[in-house]
């Protein structure tokens, strides 16, 4: 029987022995500590969940008392007392399976509450969490914590501390009534808990409908989280971290509701199979009332043995595998407890520049030298500088360093030396952070589309936009026509990262929705990269006569448009280097 029993604890069990003695058993501790601490938010709902259980399982043992001492008057033939017997019984199995009800549903709502908190809070950590020590982590091991990590915490934090009081208990008592009345029977009922399984879970095949609904509600949840995170920079850029945070808490609600009817469901439908499985049961309990009768069998302990046996072995399985289920929660905290670690994205104070904004920032950066890994500076003791009304472009190869100053003017990085600033029209100086972002529009590399209609992707910057303004930005940004011209204009729909649409087109739109922030300065990284030369010409000429008081900063690696520029930087090597009128037309020419 002890190999039997190897599988399930017996390595989890040697894994908590070795740890403590290599004391990384405290690491396991701290990991717990955490958990507990959202415990302890629902440590009410915790303990009623926990006395529910215990009272479930006593309510069961006292069933079983009362079907062996009905069993016992039958055949002693003391019908006096039959029928109390019996509504003890029957009482207390249906009260028991009223609480067994209300234990899931109650346990249900709490984890499901606790998973949002953790989930919600991760997501905000992410999304103001510094750029640099984010990328440190691949996108899918962001999502595989986010999801499965957080799952697997928050039933922890509810269920792993009652599910082994009541185990416990239901074990002990439940040994304790077998040994009660044979120690022989005891000793057969633990001998053979490991062979002892359930299978209760072909019976939830009438759940389909319910559980597709929870998997397309989730999947919805999913590919939010995903495209968020993968369109992170732009997010972050336009300083709008906050309306994704309460986007996810929206599409969480959602979730949460079909799951809770999914759980509804799944309650009635186990109270009909057990009604039903009580049923044969029954049956089968009058045939051997009717043995019993007619003395052929002599021993109601025997039937309390049979009924008793099964429950004292799955107590037992459920006691081993708390171990396993001790260090898997162990653990899903510390993937959770790295991301709480992850360093936030500094914000200070602007001292009123909202007075200002009106006026136009000029963008400046003096000596900054900046570098991904130690001793590889990408920057180096690079000078910058665009005023309100004046379109600066940045020119040079792929990986010269051009989209590294962008995040640099955004506050996404951080020089090593040098300073990067955006200055006000009456001089005041702040450094660029995280709580600049408001006055910059930006359009990063890239699709950055959603799902969801081409007025939902521009309103995703002013959601209080109106269909003349969606209209301007469009115009300016040569899309109207092609967006006029499509099934439900405003309202045409587009795929995940803008499919559907051509490059150009997902382009166009993301400068439009740039041109709707309409904050002062305006970013455009490689933003024009799919349009032909003549659309490029047109929109940058656009800009200029309707937005003239913008600081625009532009990227290219194929400048032709620097003749609308009133200054270019080549950025090439790691160095930066200010292009007078004769190199940058020599330079526009080459292209």
């Amino acid at each position: 029987m002890q190999e039997e029993r190897q599988p399930m604890g017996s390595e989890s069990l040697g894994t908590l022995l070795r740890s403590w003695r290599d004391g990384t058993f405290s690491e396991i501790w701290a990991d717990w500590k955490w958990i507990w601490g959202y415990t302890k938010r629902y440590r009410r709902a915790v303990w009623f969940y926990t006395i529910l259980g215990v009272a479930s399982s006593t309510l069961g043992l006292v069933s079983a008392v009362a079907s062996k001492y009905s069993i016992d008057i039958i055949t002693g033939y003391d019908s006096d007392r039959l029928w109390f017997v019996i509504t003890v019984m029957v009482a207390s199995a249906l009260v028991g399976l009223l609480l067994s009800s209300v234990t899931s549903r109650i346990s249900t709502k709490i984890s499901l509450r606790v998973n949002n908190d953790i989930q919600a809070e991760v997501f905000d950590r992410l999304l103001g969490a510094d750029w640099k020590s984010l990328n440190d982590f691949a996108s899918g091991d962001l999502l595989s914590r986010l999801s499965t990590d957080a799952g697997a915490v928050s039933s922890s934090a509810i269920r792993w501390l009652p599910d082994l009081v009541v185990s416990v208990y239901t074990f002990i008592a439940t040994l304790a009534v077998i040994l009660h009345y044979d120690w022989i029977m005891a000793l057969l009922a633990l001998a053979s808990a490991p062979f002892l399984l359930l299978t209760s879970r072909r019976l939830i095949r009438g759940m389909r409908t319910h559980q597709q609904e929870v998997r397309q509600v989730g999947s919805r949840l999913m590919s939010y989280e995903t495209e968020t995170l993968h369109n992170l920079d732009a997010i972050k850029g336009f300083g709008i971290t906050g309306r994704y945070g309460a986007g996810l808490r929206q599409r969480q609600e959602e979730f949460r509701r079909a799951s809770l009817d999914y759980n509804l469901f799944s309650i009635r439908t186990e109270i009909l199979m057990s009604v039903l499985g009580s049923a044969v049961q029954m049956a089968a309990f009058g045939y051997c009332l009717y043995l019993l009768w007619s003395g052929k069998i002599l021993y109601g302990t025997m039937t309390l043995f049979l009924s008793q046996g099964t429950k004292l072995s799955s107590a037992f399985n459920a006691l081993v595998r708390t171990v396993p289920s001790f260090l898997s929660a162990s653990v899903s905290a510390r993937r959770i407890r790295d991301l709480f670690a992850l360093e936030p994205e500094p914000v200070l104070p602007d001292d009123g520049l909202d007075r200002q904004a009106s006026r136009g920032f000029t963008v400046a950066a003096e000596g900054v030298s900046y570098g991904y890994a130690p001793r590889q500076l990408v920057l180096t003791r690079a000078d910058f500088r665009a005023a309100p009304g004046e379109t600066v472009a940045l020119v040079g190869p792929s990986g010269g360093g051009k989209t590294t100053t962008i995040r640099l003017l955004l506050g996404l990085v951080r020089p090593q030396e040098g300073r990067a600033y955006l200055q006000a029209a009456d001089g005041r100086q702040v450094e660029m952070n995280a709580g600049l972002r408001r006055y910059f529009s930006y359009v990063p590399q890239g699709n950055t589309l959603l799902s969801g209609t081409i007025a939902d992707n521009l309103r995703m910057v002013k959601p209080d936009a109106d269909d003349r303004q969606l209209r301007e930005a469009l115009e300016a940004a040569c899309a109207w026509d092609f967006v006029s011209a499509m099934d439900g204009g405003l309202n045409a729909s587009v795929g995940e990262h803008g499919h559907g649409l051509s490059e150009g087109q997902a382009q166009r739109i993301a400068i439009a929705r740039a041109l709707l922030r309409d904050a002062p300065v305006l970013l455009l990284d490689e933003a024009t990269s799919a349009l032909d030369v003549t659309t490029e010409r047109t929109i940058l000429r656009n800009l200029a006569a309707r937005y003239p008081h913008k600081t625009c900063i532009v990227t290219t690696h194929r400048p032709t448009v620097i003749s609308l520029c009133r200054r270019v930087y080549q950025v090439s090597g790691g160095r930066m280097e200010l292009l007078d009128n004769d190199r940058a037309q020599r330079l526009a020419m080459d292209f």
